[in-house]
């Protein structure tokens, strides 16, 4: 996969960073971060514009994670209707998910991006939660300016040391975003756990 993103970029250029990134945001299985720390070392090299590679990849990203947003928006609900029960997820935990993301979840859609796999699914959950287009928008953009920004300047700077500083910040990122999600988990559990004893 390493070989085809640097292929990718080679060719195609800045039309690549920006493919490659609306797919990738979307769910496809391409490794975000290597992409955009190889462009930034492009960059360094001088085979692409420092300010245009962050453009290609800033619209990469809005598109990807846009479209992503369409889709919760247009499908989620009915999914959620359908297979919901499956999953135990009854209207009454739907509605109170609902009501978290519209007082919290808007950050995670700045955050998310900068932990790999949130920010597949955060983007269409909002959709679901029929979050405002505009309020999604001014924290999903932003945040793929801040993501975007930061490994493609990150590639940059590191120069001839982007292939192995990259690879080493993914795997910190991989492993924070695993501890993130167990602490979720217990934190949930624990919480079912006590409202089971008070019942």
């Amino acid at each position: 996969m390493k070989q085809l993103i640097m292929h990718l970029v080679v060719s195609y250029g800045y039309f690549g960073i920006f493919g490659a990134l609306v797919i990738g945001i979307f769910g496809a299985p391409i490794p975000d971060e290597l992409l955009l720390t190889y462009a930034g070392y492009l960059s360094f090299k001088g085979e692409m514009r420092l300010h245009l590679a962050i453009l290609a990849a800033f619209l990469g990203s809005v598109c990807g994670i846009t479209l992503s947003y369409g889709v919760g928006r247009s499908f989620g609900l009915y999914l959620f209707e359908k297979y919901g029960r499956f999953l135990h997820l009854t209207p009454e935990r739907m509605g109170k998910a609902h009501d978290w993301f519209g007082r919290y979840g808007k950050w995670t859609l700045v955050a998310g991006y900068f932990v790999p796999g949130v920010r597949h699914l955060v983007a269409c959950l909002a959709g679901t939660s029929r979050l405002k287009f505009f309020t999604f928008a001014l924290y999903a953009y932003a945040g793929g300016f801040l993501w975007a920004c930061s490994y493609v300047v990150f590639g940059y700077f590191m120069g001839k040391d982007w292939s192995r500083l990259s690879e080493e910040l993914h795997r910190h990122l991989l492993l924070g975003s695993l501890v993130v999600v167990a602490a979720v988990a217990g934190w949930l559990i624990v919480r079912r756990l006590r409202r089971k004893g008070k019942g």
